[in-house]
């Protein structure tokens, strides 16, 4: 069978469902392929990952046999057949060569209301794959777990992540109010790229930054390699975001903004945004205060 994949957000970052669908057919002996409108396909995958707010769909493709359309951003009920699930991802669908791509746990108890995790996988955390499911000596490793601290087996977990000696990205962030001297200690022995927590509401400040000074008396990454994400234009105000971008830098994280339901947010919230994401600005400009809104410094705010 000649299968066609079309990767519906684009190809800024894999899409993990149809590396392991290209997997699956090959194992089989189909012909895989990006999907091309001047070709006859047996059946053609449509995958998707986010909404219509920052994906436009694409028509349906008419030389076709069969479309399977999949993915959240076309609703949180499909999944992956198990066989299909647990393939070792093609990774040359997207010519990568030296990273590997997974989730070690699905599943997160927080049930946030701003996201779709616990909908969709559970409210608890659980083991779903072992490191050799997806990792065969990378140098790289960009782990997609939404909550791998609460897992029961974490620490295991943890072990096998410090174990392979590759570079090691959480790329969903840990969370923050569940650190302890063990895991920290655990963490210390994996080779870290970058370590994201997050910081979504001011409900949670006592347990986030509780954790986050913990982490910063017995963690080993310095504090451009150990950022928080920030949630604005949710439930918080602009003086509360500012207070969280603040208390951060006095700590010594770096703090980077996430805005939900961008299309929709303020002028200054955006500005915000640019202001703290931009490196370069963030380590220029101590304060918001001082940076206009064409991105430039003000007179005298340059350290």
């Amino acid at each position: 069978m000649r299968i066609g994949l079309i990767d519906v957000d684009g190809h800024r970052w894999p899409n993990l469902a149809l590396m392991k669908l290209s997997a699956w057919h090959k194992t089989r002996g189909d012909t895989v392929e990006w999907w091309d409108g001047f070709a006859h396909y047996g059946r053609v995958y449509m995958s998707r990952v986010f909404d219509d707010t920052y994906s436009v769909d694409e028509p349906e493709p008419c030389n076709a046999d069969e479309i399977v359309k999949g993915g959240t951003g076309y609703g949180l009920q499909n999944r992956l057949p198990d066989a299909v699930e647990h393939m070792t991802p093609d990774y040359g669908l997207y010519g990568i060569t030296d990273t590997a791509y997974g989730f070690l746990t699905r599943g997160c108890p927080r049930a946030c209301p701003f996201c779709i995790v616990a909908e969709k996988e559970g409210r608890k955390a659980r083991h779903v794959a072992d490191l050799s499911e997806f990792w065969d000596g990378q140098r790289e490793i960009k782990l997609l777990d939404p909550n791998l601290l609460a897992a029961e087996n974490r620490m295991e977990l943890l072990g096998q992540l410090a174990d392979s000696r590759a570079l090691v990205d959480f790329t969903q962030g840990l969370d923050a109010r569940l650190l302890t001297q063990d895991n920290i200690a655990a963490l210390n022995q994996v080779r870290i790229k970058m370590l994201h927590f997050a910081w979504d509401s001011m409900a949670q400040s006592d347990a986030v930054l509780s954790g986050l000074a913990l982490y910063a008396r017995y963690g080993k990454l310095d504090e451009r390699r150990r950022r928080v994400y920030v949630l604005t234009n949710y439930d918080t105000t602009q003086e509360e975001d500012l207070y969280r971008v603040y208390h951060l830098r006095e700590m010594q994280y770096d703090p980077y903004v996430m805005v939900y339901n961008k299309p929709h947010a303020s002028r200054e919230t955006r500005r915000l945004q640019r202001w703290v994401n931009n490196k370069f600005i963030w380590r220029a400009c101590a304060r918001f205060e001082d940076y206009n809104s064409g991105g430039n410094l003000r007179e005298g705010a340059r350290q």
